[in-house]
């Protein structure tokens, strides 16, 4: 009978979900609980592809084996709704966002249904409902309520396309993530996050979790620790121009200094200097760069001094040149910085290109010349240093932090590369920010109970030309009261950024439909936190480190009962085209499921997603190979036709099923999915060779049920176990008995002088003499023997017998 996935398939997706064969169990289940995540999708209008299938199949081939397992396994899907995209899209098209989104929505389900998930769709959830993004906003007045939200004007990124303010992360390689336009500096109010305020608990907190090595690394790398001190320089105007410095022992080596060209002193000064206009042009030029453009290391240094305010040394009261250049960012430090160009790579090269003075501080087997210094070398010997002479830089360090903190002109400081969030967006399609402004009382929180409030619906969605939001445009929806005097007051316009919704979805999955809170208490406190979580390595230091920050103020306030939201962190590679190259519409290489789904079925694409190569590492797709899963699938399927009714495992077959159960098991958990399954086709292959029961296909039909659940369904069920067991899915994992998956025999290959003459069959772990019996009556060996005499013989144990041989005299 020929396996017809076109009617097979949708049977069984249609019983799941009339069944609610996935759905899960509230928290007062008995069962140990397993929560699996994987990163809900952005809903777009080209619906899913091979990028979403690759990590949601292999959560779900997880998750079906944690219920086989006897877990209560929470596996849910939502969609992270608000964005750009739909709203480009719906400005284009002239669509509501919220149509745009509903469609998206639809589509998706249904692909993923399409592809055999077993999600709880009691559990979706969508960022746009009102009902979900109430608590978004109510978590944000909290932030606002702690001091942890705020509003200041400052520069920040911005799209010169999606014209919106970007956050740091959102800018990769001097565009916006999005897509793709120029990113520019410009100041902008905007209301941020004090995410540096968790900066160290971020870090210290990684220790506990079961995160790949290398999402840790870019987290802490993103966050930036270092320890230095903070020193006040100052100006000859009697300015306090700040710096901090994790370098204190090389004052005495400062020969100038570099402000950011949006330094706050530089708008006090301008009256000071004697080229104000050439520092404005320069201003204007830094203003159009991004930071990633600014701080490239290699381009060529520029600069402009000031004519008209120096800086004075703290340690040696001489005065000192003051420039702005564009490789000092406001945003990063305290936006000024000492130079010392003879142990520094990029200010030495300022310093020869602008004429300023180089003294050596630290010797000892520095080049000076090359600017050879780092800051790993704790071995140099400080001179012309004054009191710090003769000292190593280890202990010149302390020394002179503890002269700064003495003389009250500095500090030791622990300072932080990560920057503030950046929340608000000029934008439509995401959630209001719950805020309004009085004349009289300034910013207010709206209250709780006036929550959600509600995105108005509008005509127009088209960024205004001043770079403020669509809503702005509303007076009526803007004018309000203020809920502390009652006077007059204006709501603000800006919106949430989509990471909004996504910092805290994995909670609302635990407890969806409450009105009451953001979940309950109980819910929490039973499925926190969550086990397992898979997403995208480029989401490290956007949704991974901003989940982490909210969850662990939600702790910190009392709301959730863990200080870390995920325990596990796994990731995946890409799937390349054809020939290895990144996919894309430009090179007519995308792969569409639903194309692949209708040409194999759904079971013959998930198997090949996880047979594709190694989880955590790109990999290219081949049709041939897409072709022979699908054989596979065949040749399981025609087992049926040659299987015996037994219901025990065939002796010459129990070596081999107990040995599959057993590495497929151990597979699973360890995400090789493509070795998993190709212990699975070895095992067909043994049962091609050898026969096999009903008890033997039992065991393979488990094992292969959470890659091709759709096909071992029908199986199960044709074979007549689904009428006294019920479905495949429900049975418990097949057990392993250790001692029987060790060989009572091994083959050793036979050598002679190091050449392969053939193998022979021994009990495992044999003495040397019993192998060595067997290899010389191998037929070829003992033939040799005729003219040739044994002078050794080398026995590798379970491996291999090598005799070397001579000519009989």
């Amino acid at each position: 009978m020929k396996y017809d996935f076109a009617s097979i398939e949708p049977k069984w997706q249609k019983k799941w979900l009339e069944e609610k064969t996935f759905h899960c169990e509230n928290h007062s289940s008995d069962k140990p609980k397993f929560y699996a995540l994987v990163e809900f999708p952005y809903p777009s209008g080209q619906g899913l592809h091979v990028g979403h299938a690759r990590p949601y199949t292999a959560m779900d081939v997880v998750a079906r084996k944690r219920r086989m397992d006897g877990y209560n396994v929470l596996f849910p899907m939502g969609y992270d709704a608000f964005g750009l995209p739909t709203e480009n899209y719906a400005i284009k098209n002239h669509i509501h966002p919220a149509k745009v989104t509903h469609d998206n929505i639809q589509n998706f389900r249904r692909q993923l249904q399409m592809l055999g998930y077993s999600f709880d769709w009691d559990r979706e959830i969508n960022t746009t409902d009102p009902a979900y993004y109430k608590w978004t906003q109510w978590i944000f007045l909290q932030l606002y309520k702690h001091g942890l939200a705020y509003k200041t004007t400052m520069p920040v990124n911005w799209c010169t396309s999606c014209k919106c303010v970007l956050a740091n992360e959102e800018v990769v390689e001097g565009v916006c993530e999005r897509c793709g336009s120029p990113v520019i500096r410009k100041e902008k109010s905007q209301w941020m996050l004090k995410i540096t305020e968790y900066a160290q608990r971020l870090i210290d907190d990684l220790d506990g979790l079961d995160f790949i090595e290398r999402v840790k690394i870019q987290q802490k790398n993103w966050i930036g620790r270092s320890t230095g001190a903070e020193v006040a320089f100052k100006a000859t105007t009697g300015d306090d121009i700040v710096v901090f410095t994790t370098r204190p022992d090389t004052l005495f080596g400062a020969t100038y200094m570099v402000l950011s060209p949006e330094h706050e002193l530089l708008k006090k000064w301008m009256p000071l200097l004697g080229n104000a206009d050439e520092v404005k042009a320069y201003q204007a030029a830094a203003a159009s760069k991004s930071d990633l453009e600014r701080t490239e290391l290699n381009k060529e240094k520029t600069g402009v001094c000031l004519d008209g305010v120096k800086g004075v040394n703290p340690v040696n009261g001489r005065e000192i040149p003051i420039f702005i250049s564009d490789y000092v960012l406001a945003t990063y430090g305290t936006g000024a910085i000492m130079a010392v160009p003879a142990h520094d790579d990029r200010d030495w090269e300022f310093a020869k290109k602008f004429g300023c003075e180089i003294i050596e501080v630290v010797s000892g087997g520095e080049n000076v010349q090359k600017a050879a210094f780092t800051a790993k070398d704790e071995t140099g010997i400080l001179v012309n240093s004054e009191f710090l002479n003769g000292l190593t830089v280890k202990d010149a360090i302390p020394v002179i932090t503890k002269w700064l903190e003495e003389k009250g002109i500095g500090k030791a400081k622990v300072n932080y590369k990560l920057r503030d969030w950046v929340f608000s967006r000029q934008r439509y399609w995401g959630e209001p920010i719950p805020m309004v402004y009085c004349e009289t009382c300034g910013w207010q929180p709206l209250p709780e109970d006036q929550l959600p409030l509600l995105l108005p619906d509008v005509e127009s969605y088209e960024p205004t030309d001043d770079g403020e939001s669509p809503l702005s445009k509303m007076t009526e929806w803007v004018s309000t009261t203020c809920p502390h005097c009652g006077g007059p007051a204006r709501r603000e316009t800006d919106t949430m950024p989509q990471w909004a919704g996504s910092s805290w979805y994995f909670l609302r999955y635990m407890d969806p439909c409450n009105d009451k809170a953001l979940a309950s208490q109980e819910a929490m406190a039973y499925w926190s936190p969550v086990d397992w979580y898979n997403g995208g390595m480029e989401h490290t230091t956007l949704h991974l480190l901003y989940s982490r920050f909210w969850h662990k103020f939600l702790y910190d306030i009392g709301v959730v009962p863990t200080k870390e939201p995920y325990q596990k962190r796994t990731s995946h590679g890409m799937i390349l085209g054809e020939g290895g190259e990144k996919m894309s519409k430009s090179r007519g290489n995308v792969i569409n499921p639903n194309d692949v789904v209708a040409q194999y079925g759904a079971d013959t694409m998930r198997l090949y997603i996880m047979f594709i190569g190694d989880f955590e590492k790109a990999a290219a797709w081949s049709d041939n190979a897409v072709k022979g899963c699908k054989r596979f699938l065949d040749r399981v399927w025609n087992l049926m036709d040659a299987c015996t009714d037994s219901l025990d495992y065939t002796p010459v077959n129990e070596l081999a099923i107990h040995k599959a159960i057993k590495k497929v098991s151990s597979d699973i958990e360890a995400m090789k999915f493509n070795t998993a399954i190709a212990a699975l086709m070895s095992l067909v292959n043994d049962f091609y060779a050898n026969g096999c029961s009903k008890g033997d296909m039992s065991a393979l039909l488990l094992m292969l049920s959470p890659f091709a659940p759709h096909m071992v369904e029908e199986m199960w069920e044709l074979l007549g176990f689904a009428a006294e067991r019920g479905m495949a899915c429900r049975q418990p994992w097949p057990a392993y008995d250790e001692s029987k998956t060790i060989e009572a025999e091994v083959t050793l290959a036979v050598q002679v002088g190091g050449k392969l003459k053939g193998t022979v069959s021994v009990p495992v772990d044999s003495d040397d003499q019993t192998c060595v019996d067997a290899a010389l009556a191998l037929d070829k060996v003992a033939k040799m023997l005729e003219t040739m005499t044994v002078v050794k013989t080398i026995v590798v144990k379970n491996k291999l017998v090598n005799v070397v041989m001579k000519p009989k005299a």
